[in-house]
């Protein structure tokens, strides 16, 4: 399986009253670690836009373990945790500088037609990338 590790910066405007990461902004670097994921694989989410695919998401789910604060540095890992040929779920840990677990979580998307918002399946339209995300989780 392929795992990709991103750093994130903890900036003072992604922090609460706690002074802790708000829990929206994970979403934010489940973004940022996924982009770094399907580009490391070879393919770019702009070029499959303008192709007229879009890839909105349609499920999340985080768990909340330890607090990230500002200054800190978070490692975001990433990966494919389940693909069907239309359905991606991306799974997601992120770590704090030591290395511990602060936030797992994973988001589900589905690639539909821009015009229409129906589904379009990703081993019809876009074979290469089919196989990468076969690849990356380790079905090849």
């Amino acid at each position: 399986m392929m795992v990709t590790e991103t750093e994130v910066k903890v900036r003072y405007q992604e922090t609460d009253q706690m002074g802790v990461v708000y829990h929206a902004n994970y979403l934010i670097w489940f973004e940022i670690g996924r982009t770094v994921l399907i580009e490391e694989l070879g393919f770019r989410y702009h070029e499959m836009e303008e192709s007229g695919i879009l890839s909105p998401l349609v499920d999340a789910d985080l768990q909340f373990k330890k607090p990230l604060r500002y200054g800190q540095t978070a490692k975001v890992l990433t990966w494919v945790a389940s693909y069907d040929g239309l359905r991606v779920t991306y799974g997601y840990e992120v770590q704090t500088p030591e290395g511990e677990t602060a936030v797992t979580g994973s988001t589900k998307h589905v690639c539909v037609r821009k015009e229409s918002f129906k589904p379009v399946s990703i081993r019809k339209v876009f074979p290469d990338i089919h196989q990468a995300y076969m690849d990356a989780k380790g079905d090849a």
